[in-house]
């Protein structure tokens, strides 16, 4: 008896036509698998079986020796009936891929050109208005492949493996065909792509996908057949398009070879200039600054926002920012994208790969840390956890292109969102608290393909290595972990740098450590630097510039000027002049700040005595988290203050070893405050202590034109303020520790704002 062989989850797939079954088969497993191997109530099937598919002869041989835990007993057979079952187990579920069927490949390449790329994608070309085929020689057997192509509807009913491929179109599956027949009086005929009892997600055949709930409908009418036509071609050409579909083995790491579909001057549009309902990128804005022009919710109904919706992740502790575009929500964990009906919370797909190797990943990538996604066109960008920059298809899910970032050694891993401008995406790596040498990129959004290179560090002899003095010049660290922002007007790209390494010993690293702790403005198409501004030079304290870069126009000390707004880790809060770079303002935005005396006229710290951490430790503050850190801040254009969660807050700084320890004061503990700052003095306006540990809320703010600052208390609520007062009108208890920054949206008419706390996605609206 071969049951169970990988437990009660092993799901069988009817075979097509009859197998030759060898006599130990008929003695030892046909009275629990059947007499035709397609199993009983006894045991699983074992024919063109996908969780086989992935075994060898030898793990099948082993199993059948050896038994499983809780499952089938051993077997303990001759040496000669075990190989004679092993290899023929193997061939009823050998991949398409692995028998490698005789045919004339490029035969069949045209043939799929011709009559499939209209509804399939392979390999990031083709249509998203049918299942991504990308995969399907590793997915399917040379049976299965056949079956569908000349019956479709005979495996309809059934999914994920059981009667139904993965990319055929089925009934009762997101590719089954309806009829849904509308209050209206009209009907919409598509595939729904996901469907509950009260809403449905309806994408019609020119791939737009139509949010539907039971308000909208009267009844919803599934078609038996399937909408895949039956394949009427010769044998010979039948044989020439299995062979060529059996070769296609995913998506191999590195560039496209060829362009996939274009980005158009509207895709380009829609993300530096989004629509007020839409979100596209992790700040919504290009400019870094989570200000909405959303108002529906004001000061003077927040206090009516209900939940609409929750939706979880396997996850406990999410960073993301989810992003909206045409309704559907996109939301991120480690190493997994999924797309939400952003009305209802119903998931229309997910994709998720394994997650990396932890041992070779340093820093909050390994700990499963993620913040978001970008979107262009049909594409979403995603970074994984090992470094791998991907494009997925946003209507599908399907791997499009990934490519490993990395060229140098070192424990890279990726935590931040990437950043499309024009028809690049943008991307930085974590991993600064090793050994490694920063750096950010740029990839054509069409193929992957690497456009340039910054580097964070100098090579020596290169521009700004004078600044390394010592051995840490090779690998010290300046990583690239926190989304950038972008100025259209100016076509420059921002982004924040991070700290060096070693972090509190700098003996190997004499000199300002540049390109370290900064903000680099770079032309966007080619990566050459316009401009640096370094806030903490050579840095002792673990005090990343990776803070969310804000930029905004407004008058400034009596003259209208294009700034960037930035409250630092180090405990400061700088205005510059983002043409040029000239600083124009750094004031303290803490009161426990004691490693400088303040700023001089260029900028630059004026450093305490007894500040920088020794072999015994010091105590400094700000602590090693900051005075901030990378969760989101906004600037109110009405109100003219900008938002920042503020920490009180030191340690002791060591210079190796434990190189920071905490420090309690009992008299004066750690304190976190959302504090309210006038951009031309720095002074706080308004603060709001926060009721419990300061180290539990990595919560960011959103500002709306409704007069509202919406943010992640300490205590686990969600919680709606007045952006002139910071008084409390709205909050609702989600009982988590804050890891993310919110972000509102508009779908249906109704403006929703939204949050990740602990595992969940929360969404809410008013009633």
């Amino acid at each position: 008896m071969l049951s169970r062989i990988l437990g009660l989850a092993l799901l069988g797939i009817v075979a097509s036509s009859s197998q030759e079954l060898p006599d130990s088969y008929r003695k030892m497993c046909a009275a629990c698998h059947g007499d035709n191997a397609r199993g009983t109530d006894r045991g699983p099937n074992l024919i063109d079986t996908r969780s086989l598919r992935s075994r060898s002869e030898a793990q099948i041989r082993d199993i059948i020796r050896n038994g499983t835990r809780g499952g089938m007993p051993a077997f303990p057979l001759p040496a000669a009936d075990l190989d004679t079952l092993s290899k023929v187990i193997r061939s009823w579920n050998a991949s398409a891929f692995d028998a490698n069927p005789a045919g004339d490949l490029e035969a069949g390449q045209k043939i799929f050109a011709g009559q499939c790329l209209s509804c399939h994608m392979v390999r990031g070309v083709g249509a998203s208005n049918g299942p991504d085929l990308s995969n399907l020689g590793n997915e399917m057997t040379v049976r299965e492949i056949e079956e569908t192509l000349s019956n479709p509807s005979s495996r309809k009913g059934k999914r994920n493996g059981a009667s139904c491929p993965s990319w055929a179109f089925c009934a009762d599956d997101p590719w089954g065909v309806v009829t849904v027949q509308l209050k209206s009086g009209k009907s919409l005929r598509g595939f729904a792509r996901s469907q509950g009892a009260h809403d449905l997600q309806l994408q019609d055949f020119n791939g737009k996908i139509t949010l539907l709930t039971e308000k909208d409908y009267t009844r919803v009418d599934k078609e038996k057949g399937s909408y895949m036509p039956a394949y009427r071609g010769h044998d010979s050409e039948k044989r020439n398009l299995v062979a060529y579909l059996s070769r296609l083995n995913g998506i191999p790491e590195g560039p496209l070879p060829q362009e996939s579909a274009p980005v158009s001057r509207a895709d380009r549009d829609r993300v530096q200039k989004p629509a007020a309902g839409e979100w596209p990128g992790y700040h919504g804005l290009p400019s870094g600054n989570r200000h909405s022009e959303l108002a529906q919710i004001t000061t003077l109904n927040a206090a009516k926002l209900k939940p609409a919706w929750s939706y979880s992740l396997p996850h406990m502790s999410l960073q993301t920012t989810p992003l909206v575009v045409d309704g559907i929500m996109y939301v991120t964990g480690p190493n997994q994208v999924c797309a939400l009906d952003s009305s209802t919370g119903r998931e229309i797909w997910c994709y998720v790969r394994p997650r990396g190797d932890a041992t070779k990943i340093s820093g909050d990538a390994a700990k499963g840390a993620q913040r978001g996604a970008a979107i262009l066109g049909d594409r979403v960008f995603f970074s994984t956890d090992d470094a791998h920059l991907i494009a997925l298809n946003r209507h599908t899910g399907a791997l499009m292109w990934q490519n490993y970032m990395p060229k140098g050694p070192g424990a890279f891993g990726a935590t931040a969102a990437p950043l499309v401008v024009g028809d690049l995406v943008v991307a930085g790596i974590g991993g600064g608290d090793a050994p490694l040498r920063g750096f950010l990129a740029a990839y054509q959004a069409t193929t992957g393909e690497e456009v340039w290179r910054f580097y964070t560090i100098p090579k020596r002899g290169e521009p700004a290595s004078e600044t390394w003095k010592g051995k840490a010049i090779e690998t010290g660290g300046g990583a690239t972990w926190l989304t950038g922002s972008y100025d259209p007007a100016t076509d420059t790209l921002y982004w924040p740098t991070g700290n060096p390494y070693p972090d509190t010993d700098g003996d190997e690293r004499i000199g300002d450590n540049l390109y370290t702790n900064c903000v680099l403005a770079l032309d966007p198409k080619t990566g050459k630097l316009k401009w640096h501004f370094q806030f903490t030079p050579h840095d002792l304290w673990d005090w990343d510039a990776t803070e969310p870069l804000v930029l905004v126009d407004a008058k400034f000390q009596g003259r209208d000027r294009k700034l960037l707004l930035q409250a630092n880790r180090n405990g400061f809060f700088y205005v510059l002049d983002r043409t040029t770079g000239e600083f124009l303002l750094g004031t303290p935005f803490v009161k426990r700040l004691t490693w400088a005396t303040g700023v001089d006229t260029k900028g630059r710290p004026m450093l305490a005595p007894n500040s920088k951490p020794t072999i015994g430790g010091i105590l400094t503050c700000p602590a090693v988290r900051g005075a901030t850190n990378w969760y989101s801040t906004a600037y109110n254009p009405a109100t003219k203050l900008f938002y920042v969660m503020a920490v009180e807050d030191c340690n002791i700084y060591r210079q190796s070893g434990s190189w920071f320890v905490p420090y309690s004061d009992p008299a004066n503990p750690a304190v976190k405050l959302l504090r309210a700052l006038d951009i031309e003095t720095g002074k706080v306006v308004w603060e709001v202590p926060q009721v419990g540990a300061p180290e539990s809320n990595y919560s960011g703010v959103l500002s709306t034109a409704g007069g509202l600052l919406f943010y992640g208390q300490s205590g686990g609520d969600f919680a709606a303020a007045d952006a002139k007062t910071g008084k409390t009108l709205w909050h609702f208890n989600t009982g988590q520790v804050w890891k993310a920054s919110p972000m509102t949206y508009l779908v249906k008419g109704k403006q929703h704002v939204a949050i990740a706390a602990g595992g969940n996605i929360l969404a809410f609206t008013l009633d």
